[in-house]
């Protein structure tokens, strides 16, 4: 009777440990119950904690490969889009965050059902900024402003860690919804050096070729082919901000820890001493939707926790007066940062 393999309930390690035989069949039992071990801790966690816990042995145990690096335009992933969905009677978005700006003005789609123009809201929360980022990702990688797209949408859904399913709550509904709103909306993307002022007039997605179908339960149907306003990806291929995906996966759920991380990747080029970020600046930063100070700030300890559950290494620290960053090499923190394009 062996007593060591009675904890080892998964098929695989049991089957393993029936073939193990010889001198060294101890030692290799105590590999398999430690697998068995982890394994059961990691069943007892959420969803979203045990994402978070593979993701950092992920990227610290491997190097990305270029299909992990994804890009967004640097502007639009530090103003960021709203959190929540602001209401039909918001129209217009403004966010500001060093020289940099972002207006989005909510628009419209032609619906084929009625031959009218339709209002569409603003884009919102965690999905709407996955959208871009895949936008923004298919434009460098096939560098063209017509981007196709309808074959690897089902498949981004899945590889960011969301089923794919239909009805009224499906995720199809929701990523289709926030795609008819970029699809629909005016940016203004400014950029200041301190001498000069550069304000772009773009709409993101300069034709949009169909109605997504409003039964989420039918064959994927995104429109085959987008077509970027020129000067958008002209700008997007400048200030493109590279994004590890693979990190960006365990954050995927939560609008503002995709900002935070994306924030933090930024910055963290740059910082070449100890720096102070104050509370205030961090609560109009990432507290748009936070009325008392305290409760922002109880919240931005857990997301930064969260980050640092991801990357051990993350040379930022709570205090006080708010986080300081320290000089780091991003790519031995993450995967991100370092990248240009050329």
């Amino acid at each position: 009777k062996d007593d060591t393999a009675k904890p080892i309930l998964d098929a695989d390690l049991a089957a393993r440990l029936e073939n193990l035989h010889g001198e060294f069949r101890e030692v290799m039992c105590r590999n398999l119950l430690a697998i068995q071990e982890k394994r059961d801790a990691a069943k007892a966690l959420s969803p979203v904690k045990r994402r978070r816990i593979e993701t950092r042995e992920l990227v610290s145990g491997q190097r990305a490969e270029e299909a992990d690096r994804h890009h967004i335009h640097s502007v639009i992933a530090l103003c960021g889009l709203p959190y929540r969905d602001p209401g039909t009677g918001v129209r217009e978005h403004l966010r500001e965050y060093g020289k940099s700006s972002l207006a989005i003005q909510a628009g419209y789609l032609k619906d084929p059902l009625t031959g009218r123009m339709a209002p569409q809201g603003l884009p919102y929360g965690p999905k709407a900024r996955l959208l871009l980022l895949h936008i923004c990702t298919m434009a460098v990688r096939q560098k063209s402003a017509e981007i196709e797209i309808a074959d690897s949408m089902s498949a981004f859904i899945r590889d960011l860690g969301f089923p794919v399913t239909g009805g009224e709550r499906g995720t199809l509904r929701q990523f289709k919804e926030q795609l008819n709103r970029l699809a629909a909306s005016r940016m203004q993307i400014g950029l200041w050096n301190g001498d000069a002022a550069t304000t772009i007039n773009a709409q993101p997605i300069r034709s949009f070729d169909i109605w997504l179908p409003q039964d989420a339960g039918q064959r994927m149907l995104w429109s085959s082919t987008l077509r970027l306003d020129s000067e958008f990806f002209e700008s997007l291929r400048q200030h493109a901000l590279p994004v590890d995906i693979r990190a960006l996966r365990a954050f995927s759920q939560s609008a503002r820890q995709i900002d935070m991380l994306l924030w933090i990747g930024y910055r963290m080029r740059s910082v070449s001493r100890r720096y102070v970020i104050t509370w205030p600046t961090l609560m109009e930063q990432f507290g748009s939707n936070v009325a008392r100070a305290r409760k922002f700030k109880e919240m931005f300890a857990d997301d930064l926790a969260a980050m640092k559950e991801v990357f051990p290494a993350l040379p930022v620290e709570l205090g006080h007066d708010g986080i300081t960053l320290r000089p780091c090499d991003p790519e031995q923190v993450f995967a991100i940062g370092r990248h240009r394009l050329t």
